[in-house]
């Protein structure tokens, strides 16, 4: 018994030892190999890309395996420079730093664009994360700037931020357009101008109303006639109008719970809970956590897998955790996030160096039922896998 109780002393000793020492947890395997093959990748893209080309953002890979790049007005441009912020801050890595503001410059003038919803998602990821880890004076004024463009796409007769300016819809707006909120929000903290926030809890309250089924997945587009009332419910890239196409799930989830981080509001909450709980309870199988593309594809499970739609709900399940009161059911969100990086960390998806033309995540799909990105590379995959990355490690403690 004295044996026992001095070698419990010794145990307990040891570890107020860790305790008062301030020590760590240590980095896994997979999670260091993951962010080690990040930073190469990106400086492999780095070595491919020309920043003051007319096309300099790489978006994905073409059906010959070369870079597809796009100009600044695609709604995909910000996540490269994005991605290169984002590695910079896993890593130290000052290149990185300096090519991501090279890049984010590059978009200067979207700042004034009006032509796009996305300017969100455009500027967010650039510029938002050089105020985040170098800013730079102008940088405030730009982001500022781009919200008020994104307000002019507002009508305040119906009460949401128009997504297209093209096709047969009166006035669409897809579930994507939640993400786009979140410069708005910080807009309104920014200069105090009410305005900005008022608009994207309009947008949010609207959507929360119409695009969701009573199983709390989405419609992907939902047209709305000039006097607010809805004309049309449906899909644009998912199986069909009636389908969850399993990236309209994953920007759902994301964005209510970056609704609820800057609003505070409980149906906000309640409704990222319930979107997690339709994605948990309906992954593919006991070891997978990577969707296929549509939920309902008929064709499970021949169906292509979508990483983006993965890394987004990984980085939205760990930003929901934080403010999940119930410590259960945010060990869960954890958990089933680390399984996804994990998964995503693996050889089937992460990317060998120099391969996948310097993407990081294999295996994502754009448009299926336009025949348009199936199974390649995409950059938003690579950037919320990178801040789901970020996110777990601020979490555990890194």
């Amino acid at each position: 018994m004295k044996i026992q109780c001095f070698f419990n002393k010794i145990i307990c000793g040891f570890l107020m030892l860790l305790f008062c020492s301030g020590a760590t947890i240590a980095m896994p395997r997979w999670y260091r190999n993951a962010v080690h093959k990040a930073e190469h990748q990106m400086l492999y893209m780095i070595s491919q890309t020309d920043v003051n080309a007319r096309k300099c953002f790489p978006r994905t890979i073409k059906p010959d395996g070369r870079i597809q790049f796009v100009n600044d007005t695609d709604w995909t441009s910000g996540f490269f420079p994005g991605s290169l912020w984002l590695v910079y801050e896993l890593t130290g890595n000052e290149t990185l730093a300096k090519e991501a503001r090279k890049f984010t410059n590059r978009l200067n003038e979207i700042q004034y664009y009006t032509k796009n919803h996305d300017v969100g998602f455009m500027m967010c990821c650039s510029y938002g994360n050089a105020l985040r880890l170098k800013p730079e004076n102008a940088d405030t004024l730009v982001m500022v700037n781009a919200a008020k463009s994104l307000c002019t796409r507002f009508n305040p007769e119906i009460g949401l931020i128009r997504s297209w300016d093209s096709g047969s819809w009166n006035y669409p707006v897809i579930i994507d357009n939640m993400m786009n909120l979140e410069l708005l929000f910080w807009a309104s903290r920014q200069t105090l101008n009410d305005n900005f926030y008022n608009i994207a809890v309009a947008h949010a309250d609207k959507t929360l109303e119409n695009h969701f089924r009573e199983n709390m997945t989405s419609y992907h587009v939902v047209s709305y006639l000039p006097n607010g009332k809805v004309e049309s419910k449906g899909t644009h890239q998912g199986y069909s109008d009636e389908s969850a196409w399993a990236r309209g799930q994953a920007w759902g989830l994301y964005g209510y719970t970056m609704c609820y981080r800057f609003t505070e509001k409980a149906d906000y909450l309640n409704v990222a809970h319930e979107i997690a709980q339709y994605i948990m309870s309906n992954r593919p199988f006991n070891k997978d956590y990577v969707p296929y593309w549509d939920y309902n594809a008929p064709d499970i499970p021949q169906a292509p897998r979508d990483a983006s739609a993965a890394a987004i709900t990984a980085s939205a399940l760990l930003e929901l955790c934080e403010y999940t009161a119930d410590k259960k059911l945010c060990d869960k969100y954890k958990k089933y996030a680390e399984n996804i990086l994990k998964q995503l960390s693996s050889d089937d998806y992460l990317a060998e160096k120099d391969t996948n033309s310097g993407f990081i995540l294999k295996h994502s799909v754009g448009s299926l039922p336009h025949k348009i990105e199936i199974d390649v590379p995409l950059n938003y995959a690579d950037y919320y896998f990178l801040e789901a990355l970020l996110r777990y490690r601020q979490l555990k403690g890194f």
